[in-house]
């Protein structure tokens, strides 16, 4: 019994060794041979992460040592006033010092120092495994722009992920993303992904902080690029400290950046369903009230209904400056749709149309003035008659205001510039 432990422990220890002696031949092979052209660099942002940073790195190293790859480990350091800087050097990692603070500022400035085609990222808290780095690779190589791990095809382990996220958080900011964008990710906010370095050039992410996340994966789908995804195992963390990760605050920072980057769920669709429903209601009531059992709807819902007409066209006036705005600054791409509405709705054209519902609505205060006149000899009147043409005219005078100035703020912002 006592020969077989001993030499049970004897396999255990060579074993060992020769991971060791793997690790340390990839290490100096890296280093005897700085010039070949390295494939795979793994990017983490780290915060005051010596009780894991450490761990992480040996994995990916590993992982890469193991299956021949050329690659590198960047530690995005932001400012950590730990050890962390120094057990990333003294394992082998290049580090790059962040001074702007922020998740989506380390980032990006790891990736920017990243020379491999390839760049892998995830978090150096030790809750995604750096061994398993290859089903990401193997999508890489087959010429997927980015591949997003999946923790819930992966598995959660027990105690990784508050119940908040889980079961409310993710689910909910997924199903938006999906939704707005059409992305097929599953699992819009998992950390650990890979991307092609000429991939995330063309996305020109700017965030700086979590949202950078979500604007990545927003910035795939909207540029066309191919997106694949792989099971991921989600561990708790190694530190015994809380993560930086604010749920409610960073959950809000994701809704509200999908939400900028969605003119059309955020303008367009509330506005047309506002200006369907009060032009509905507002031409029904125009031409008597509408009794539903003993609640009659009149002259004041048809003020209502009007609000709603004058409220829903500013959106969709939004939606359009909006969308320009962002195609402009090339934080959208540009879609023929916006192109021929640029085409056939020149400032011109803005400004006839405009000029015409002014005309229409001054022609209906005059008629109400005349019939004022007629009627009542310029004294009182009965509101329920003269409302009914009163305030389609007002109506029709102020979108056509908003048509006007829509058309040329829009021209200004498609004013031709030199950058």
């Amino acid at each position: 019994m006592d020969r077989y432990i001993i030499e049970e422990n004897k396999d255990t220890c060579n074993n060992e060794i020769a991971e060791e002696n793997l690790f340390s031949d990839y290490l100096n092979r890296s280093e005897e041979h700085p010039e070949e052209e390295i494939e795979l660099s793994v990017v983490m942002p780290c915060l005051n992460e010596a009780q894991t940073v450490g761990i992480c790195i040996q994995k990916a190293l590993r992982c890469m040592a193991e299956n021949e790859i050329n690659g590198e480990v960047i530690i995005a350091d932001n400012g950590s006033t730990d050890d962390s800087q120094k057990i990333a050097a003294d394992l082998g990692a290049r580090v790059i010092s962040i001074k702007e603070r922020g998740y989506g500022c380390a980032l990006r400035g790891g990736i920017a120092h990243a020379r491999g085609r390839y760049i892998i990222m995830g978090d150096s808290d030790d809750s995604y495994d750096f061994r398993m780095l290859m089903p990401f690779v193997e999508k890489l190589r087959e010429g997927c722009d980015l591949v997003m791990g999946n923790r819930f095809k992966g598995g959660i382990l027990p105690g990784a992920m508050p119940p908040l996220h889980k079961y409310l958080g993710n689910p909910v900011l997924t199903g938006i993303g999906r939704l707005f964008f059409c992305c097929p990710s599953r699992d819009f906010h998992c950390g650990l992904r890979g991307f092609k370095k000429d991939a995330v050039r063309k996305m020109n992410l700017q965030t700086t902080g979590m949202e950078f996340a979500s604007e990545m994966v927003i910035k795939a789908t909207l540029n066309g690029m191919t997106i694949a995804e792989v099971p991921t195992t989600l561990s708790p963390d190694g530190r015994n400290r809380p993560p930086h990760l604010r749920s409610w605050r960073d959950g809000w920072r994701h809704l509200r950046f999908m939400l900028l980057y969605s003119p059309k769920w955020l303008f367009l669709y509330p506005g047309i369903f506002l200006m369907i429903l009060g032009l509905v209601a507002g031409i029904r009531l125009v031409f008597g009230p509408i009794v539903v059992g003993s609640v009659h709807f009149d002259v004041q819902t048809l003020l209502f209904a009007a609000t709603a007409v004058i409220i829903g066209y500013q959106a969709a006036i939004f939606s359009v400056l909006a969308n320009v705005f962002g195609v402009n600054e090339k934080l959208l791409p540009p879609h023929s749709r916006l192109t021929i509405f640029h085409d056939i709705f020149t400032l011109e054209i803005g400004i006839i149309i405009g000029l015409l519902l002014i005309a229409i609505g001054l022609f209906g205060s005059a008629y109400a003035v005349k019939y004022w006149s007629d009627v009542a000899m310029f004294g009182e009147l009965n509101t329920q008659i003269t409302l009914r043409f009163i305030v389609p005219s007002i109506t029709a005078i102020i979108v056509g205001l908003q048509t006007v100035l829509g058309f040329f703020f829009l021209s200004i912002l498609k004013l031709e510039r030199k950058r």
